[in-house]
């Protein structure tokens, strides 16, 4: 504050012009001096500013659905509307009549609203939303409020006015709107302490659905994004705030170098799409050696990959590291009686189908009283010319005496009138031309009337059925503008991707064993595998202890370092064989353990914990290899066996904190390796999910079988392709997908087909080729297409001929005996030279694989196949599908003693061999 008198301030506002009346006392920036409480101040401007952002412009109103801003373009288009297209900047110089705000802010909401493509007609450049382009100056693109706007949007009779801001004009407080607008068009804005996110629904499904909750139902509303892509709706919770939609890009496997990626994620753009494609690529995440972005009408992005990248990995990869998949959290609010409201979907379309059922009411209603005074005046009319009444007030010689004349000669008729004539009534009689009395025609009048006493009774009939009538008002405007409106994105249920499993390696793990320190930055160090910078690193060490932890560039794990990997949650298959000597002098122990859960960072001893513990023998085994091991004893007197071998193959899987097995309580000197086996876990149980189209071991969708060593999936594809797929869990299969079995290569593929070429269906069987790409089995001509395929030699064919080109009756043929087994080249055999109306199949496409079936087929996994997978040592932790399917088909073995575990395995007698046991 300055230190000059209160009195030479104030005379200085004087010089100044300032007014004590004009402006608060007190208040800074108004010329005024005094003491004023900021505190109150904040509080209260900023709840005015809190109140008007939310309220007058990012918040959407229940009753149109629109901002205020929104309301305002449309009303002003509106205003301007002659049927041709007006100047974009002319629409926003008139807009700036009702909305106080600057012309870029109207601009950008007039293209956003132009671009929702449903109540603007646009002409120009108006940007790409696939792109992110923007759109062109408002001086170069034109616009005109479409059909679909005018015949639903607007109506004069049933709109509030309220002045516009400056009090020159009117505007709506409320748009008629008869149509759930803002589900159609979605709405986002970011006001103070509040956001609005409401997603966009499909246009013809919001009519059904419309017509659905007019008829008492309750329709589930999910959303459909211009961008079209795939969606995850579980969570949606019908748009209230805390749901959850996950939203992914379609991505098509062009070759086993390139992938393309079709329709994006709805809230992206083609452009930071590829920006985020390319920040995982810097980062390591995923391998990319060239984008190509070719959208133009559609999105279209080519993603070549680096040599030696798995394309199915990088696709889940793109969805755990990119923008491919994204998150969006919807948050339904509008403003309700000057209000904001937190609502859902279901009640926005509710309270939208109530407000359309009470317009459409309130203009039947307008459109009766129309017509009711239509009908009054042609009959008074009539009467008024019929009568002669007009022929009184020649007599007249005032006004008074006219209307008064005119009164009384009604009066004998005003019983066949619906209301009571008034003064107004008589003044528009005499302004009746002589003309029109002197050529006015009874039989038409009468035909007027009565036409006027059929609509009432139309509109009245309407209002007694309104909400019939509602339901056909929706009707009619899905017949009219529902063409080329259907769903765009696809619903289905997401796995969920883990980022570890798909992360590309891009690093490499060093060992700094003398100093017990790993990770990616110790360069010149010993290599001992490739990870990601989010994976787990489990590390054993020679004193029996062992770790997980998170890989980092450099970081401590300890001394004595017997094997270092990462290391992958729930890995079943990967199996460690470990022998340890139980304190300095103790004797030694055998086991064969899984890792499957830990906690990070924790240490763990796999020895049986007595101090001077020592490990002398480890090895990892990813396949679950057996292997047998040659155990050298330390000498002594009456040893007369120094060494003797030990197959791990019949040891028991157990838990990694179990003791093991007693293998000998003489000292040990050397234990080596002899002999390598093969894998103990034999098969693996693998079922195909269709909702996701994915292959898992967790017992989801249809059971493919066993699958082991060289076993493939065959698929065939609609386009007439077949393709072989390995039996990866990670594999994308197709949407063209028709059927997805274990591939048998002595069953022979039936096809059924329209040959392009001679127009005409071709039968052909043949067995299927192992191949690497895709093969076609019908013919490349463009118009040849599969219609028909079976697996089971079995099936028939029905053939329905078209009566109306021969009267042939229905035909069924075995297709095993209609043609034999070829080669995949072949063309196959005619069908039929008549006219065909349709075919089907008389059996099935394939038979579904189950236990059972492999039973009888002797394909059922034995327990040496399976291995002895422990169950898990968690208490109260449910067993996996693949485990209880192992336990259901446990082959019985012969009873055999049990003996301890502390019973040595080559026994007490020096020099005698015995048999391994189960534990």
């Amino acid at each position: 504050m300055s230190d000059e008198p209160e009195e030479q301030l104030n005379d200085d506002v004087e010089e100044t012009g300032g007014t004590g009346a004009a402006s608060p006392e007190g208040v800074p920036g108004t010329g005024q001096a005094g003491t004023f409480s900021v505190s109150g101040m904040y509080r209260e401007w900023f709840l005015d500013y809190a109140s008007y952002v939310i309220l007058e412009r990012a918040v959407p109103a229940l009753y149109d659905g629109l901002k205020p801003v929104q309301r305002r373009i449309l009303h002003s288009m509106k205003v301007l509307d002659d049927g041709r297209y007006n100047k974009v900047a002319n629409i926003i110089g008139h807009t700036m009549q009702y909305h106080p705000h600057g012309d870029a802010s109207i601009g950008d909401a007039l293209v956003q609203l132009g671009q929702k493509d449903l109540l603007i007609d646009m002409q120009g450049n108006w940007g790409n939303t696939l792109t992110g382009d923007s759109a062109a100056a408002p001086r170069y693109i034109e616009a005109r409020l479409s059909k679909f706007a005018n015949d639903v949007v607007f109506n004069p009779k049933t709109t509030e006015w309220q002045a516009s801001y400056d009090g020159r004009n009117k505007e709506p407080v409320f748009l008629p709107v008869k149509f759930p607008l803002l589900l159609a068009q979605g709405g986002e804005g970011i006001a103070v302490g509040l956001s609005c996110k409401v997603l966009p629904h499909n246009f013809n499904e919001l009519i059904d659905a419309s017509i659905a909750v007019l008829k008492g139902k309750n329709p589930k509303l999910l959303p459909d994004f211009p961008t079209a892509g795939l969606a995850d709706a579980d969570n949606y919770d019908e748009g209230r705030r805390g749901g959850r939609i996950r939203c992914r890009a379609r991505i098509r496997k062009e070759d086993n170098k390139t992938l393309v990626i079709t329709e994006i994620p709805f809230g992206t753009t083609t452009a930071s799409l590829i920006e985020s494609i390319i920040k995982a690529n810097d980062k390591g995440k995923i391998k990319v050696r060239h984008i190509e972005d070719n959208t133009a009408a559609n999105a279209e992005i080519a993603i070549h990959l680096a040599a030696g990248v798995s394309p199915d990995n990088t696709i889940d990869a793109l969805f755990a590291f990119t923008d491919c998949e994204l998150s969006i959290a919807p948050n339904a609010v509008v403003i309700e009686s000057d209000k904001p409201r937190f609502v859902g979907v279901n009640e926005l379309l509710k309270a939208s189908t109530e407000n359309t059922l009470r317009l459409l009411e309130l203009e039947l209603q307008i459109k009766q009283r129309e017509l009711q005074e239509q009908w009054h005046f042609a009959s008074l009319e009539r009467i008024f010319i019929e009568k002669k009444v007009y022929r009184k007030i020649e007599e007249a010689e005032t006004w008074e005496q006219v209307i008064s004349y005119i009164d009384k000669g009604l009066k004998p008729y005003v019983k066949e009138l619906r209301r009571a004539v008034t003064e107004e009534d008589i003044t528009r009689l005499t302004e009746i031309r002589i003309k029109r009395i002197s050529k006015y025609d009874s039989f038409k009048a009468d035909e007027h009337i009565k036409g006027l006493e059929e609509q009432l009774a139309d509109v009245q009939a309407k209002l007694n059925a309104l909400v019939d009538y509602a339901i056909d008002y929706f009707k009619e405007l899905k017949r009219k503008y529902g063409a080329g409106r259907e769903r765009k994105t696809e619903l289905r249920a997401f796995d969920t991707i883990v980022a570890t499993a798909v992360a590309v390696a891009n690093r490499k793990l060093y060992l700094d064993r003398a100093e017990g320190f790993m990770g990616w930055s110790l360069r010149g160090m010993e290599q001992v595998d490739e990870c990601s910078e989010i994976d787990d690193i489990i590390v054993f060490r020679d004193n029996g202890t062992m770790l997980v932890t998170k890989v980092a560039d450099k970081k401590f794990i300890g001394k004595g370092v017997l094997h270092i990997a990462v290391w992958k949650k729930n890995d079943e298959r990967t199996i460690y064989h470990l022998v340890y000597q139980d304190g300095s002098q103790g004797p030694s122990y055998m086991k064969r353990f899984a890792v499957t859960g830990i906690t990070r960072d924790k240490e763990y001893d796999l020895t049986n914990g007595t101090k001077g513990s020592k490990v002398l023998y480890f090895t990892a085994n990813p396949d679950g290899a057996s292997e047998t091991v040659r155990i050298l004893l330390r000498p002594r007197p009456n040893l007369r066996k120094t060494q003797f071998d030990v197959d791990f193959g019949t040891l028991a899987v157990k838990g990694r904190g179990s003791k093991g097995n007693l293998l000998t309580r003489h000292m040990v000197q050397k234990v080596t390796q002899k002999e390598r086996g093969g894998s103990t876990l034999g098969a693996i149980p693998i079922w195909f999910d269709p909702t996701v189209r994915r292959l898992n071991e967790a017992g989801h969708g249809r059971y493919l079988g066993r699958f082991s060593g060289e076993d493939k999936i065959l698929a065939i594809l609609s386009t007439g392709h077949y393709q072989l797929f390995p039996f990866v869990l990670g594999t994308h299969f197709p949407d063209e997908a028709l059927t997805i079995v274990k591939w048998n290569p002595e069953t022979p593929i039936t096809a059924v087909y329209w040959e392009g070429e001679k127009q005409q269906y071709n039968v052909k069987r043949f067995l299927p080729e192992a191949a690497r790409d895709p093969v076609l089995f019908i013919t490349d001509h463009p118009d040849s297409k599969l219609v028909l395929h079976t697996l089971v030699p079995e099936t028939g064919l029905h053939i329905a001929f078209d009566k109306r080109s021969n009267d042939r009756p229905d035909e069924d043929i075995a297709l095993a005996e209609f043609i034999a087994v070829k080669g995949v080249k072949a063309i196959g055999n005619r069908l039929t030279p008549y006219k065909v109306k349709d075919l089907q199949l008389t059996g099935d496409v394939f038979t579904e694989m189950t236990p059972e079936l492999e039973e009888q087929q002797q394909m059922l996994i034995t327990e040496e196949e399976i291995g002895h997978l422990a169950p898990p040592e968690e208490e109260g932790l449910e067993r996996s599908p693949m485990e209880e399917f192992r336990r259901s088909h446990k082959v019985e073995k012969p009873e055999k003693e049990d003996r301890s575990p502390d019973d040595p395995i080559i026994g007490n007698k020096p020099g005698k061999q015995m048999d391994l046991e189960w534990d």
